[in-house]
């Protein structure tokens, strides 16, 4: 990726501009400039539509902005999007969902003057009783003045405590905002680069796996992954969901650790990466392939991957495009469930060590579990021979738990 500094054209012949700011948030090119006016022009249309005191009508637009209905260019558009879900969240704890609405205006304001009223009582009351140190012998005014000197420390103590405390949150969420910023940035690229084949050109894209000392294989990359190839060896796919925010390659290392809290980059990020499960085998293909991710509040990675609990969700969103490295696949959604991580002696399905199945009997025993837990029928089916692929993600709902979404090869 070219930076460009002012004054310097870029590789896609923009100009980066000073003073180009939209919303607190500065630009590099015009282009980025325009597309945050654009995203600050339809954020404020919304405010002018929605009453952000009315939890209903909150928890509704969140619901709307995740399945899609509002989209937005730039981090201007995250920032709002984070605002709505930190509010609807809010309104959730207490006890309010998209049906509720509170009353405001004219009650309220009546509420208010009889509590100005009956503070102004209060005040007057204190103002007669009101009496001076002088008042008191001079013992006990020794110890009126040791007790306001505690009260007066105990009150600093606290003032440095919360300011901590806020200087904390703040860096905190410094941290998650830049985190949050990098990682769009970085997979927009990444995205751009697809079908680039700039830094393949002149390369070979030939890769030989040795499985053993007597077979060796050799398989060419496909043409639009060359480049990003090229830049990470660790890649093994890219998945692709119309219509939601994932759209992320898919790494895999020899253990399931490294891309917990790495990037594309090979760089620190807590948004992690997408990953194929370490005992995958693209080329001699398992049954079922797993992809984990995290599960982001900002809905980054799999962040939203939840929405497949609501069986409308999951009818518009019933495609999912996994391409290896090698070759590319589209699947199905067949099943929807939640499950968790069990201990290694409990004797009960575990999804996450279904890789491959030794015959038709286990195949199908395995179908049966996940049907049991799906949390509605798809219609889909599967059958010994087909191929699946498993999107796992963290879920709240217990301790350990995990959300899970299972797919079917149709091409």
């Amino acid at each position: 990726m070219m930076l460009c500094c002012k004054g310097i054209k870029t590789g896609k012949g923009e100009i980066c501009m000073p003073g180009l700011e939209v919303a607190g948030r500065r630009f590099r090119t015009e282009a980025d400039y325009r597309a945050a006016l654009r995203d600050q022009a339809k954020i404020e249309k919304i405010r002018a539509q929605v009453d952000m005191r009315q939890p209903g009508e909150v928890i509704t637009l969140y619901g709307e902005m995740q399945a899609g209905k509002y989209r937005f260019e730039t981090v201007v558009g995250n920032d709002f999007d984070d605002e709505i879900y930190e509010l609807a969240q809010q309104f959730r704890k207490q006890g309010y969902d998209k049906d509720s609405r509170l009353s405001t205006g004219r009650k309220k304001a009546r509420g208010d003057k009889k509590k100005t009223a009956k503070a102004a009582e209060k005040t007057s009351g204190r103002e007669k009783q009101e009496v001076s140190l002088k008042d008191y012998d001079k013992n006990m005014q020794t110890v009126i003045l040791d007790e306001l000197k505690k009260r007066e420390k105990r009150r600093r103590l606290m003032i440095i405590l919360c300011s901590v405390v806020a200087a904390a949150c703040f860096l905190y969420f410094g941290v998650y905002y830049y985190f949050a910023d990098r990682t769009e940035s970085d997979y927009e690229n990444l995205a751009d680069l697809k079908g680039d084949t700039t830094l393949s050109a002149g390369r070979s894209t030939a890769v030989t796996i040795h499985y053993t000392d007597e077979e060796e294989i050799e398989l060419e990359v496909l043409p639009e992954y060359q480049t990003l190839y090229n830049k990470n060896k660790s890649l093994i796919g890219w998945l692709k969901i119309d219509g939601t925010n994932i759209d992320y390659p898919v790494m895999q290392t020899a253990n399931n650790e490294y891309y917990l809290d790495h990037n594309y980059d090979q760089e620190y990020d807590k948004n992690g990466s997408l990953f194929l499960d370490k005992d995958c085998d693209v080329v001699h293909r398992n049954t079922n392939l797993i992809i984990y991710g995290h599960h982001m509040k900002s809905g980054k990675m799999f962040g939203n991957l939840n929405m497949y609990s609501s069986e409308d969700y999951g009818k518009k969103h019933a495609t999912i495009q996994f391409d290896t490295i090698y070759e590319k696949g589209t699947y199905e959604v067949m099943y929807v469930f939640r499950s968790r991580i069990y201990n290694e002696d409990e004797v009960v399905f575990k999804y996450y060590q279904f890789l491959d199945a030794a015959s038709a009997k286990e195949f199908e025993s395995d179908m049966q579990e996940m049907a049991a837990l799906s949390l509605y029928d798809t219609g889909v089916t599967a059958s010994f021979g087909d191929e699946l692929l498993t999107l796992s993600t963290c879920d709240s709902s217990e301790q350990d738990g995990r959300f899970v979404v299972v797919a079917k090869r149709v091409d």
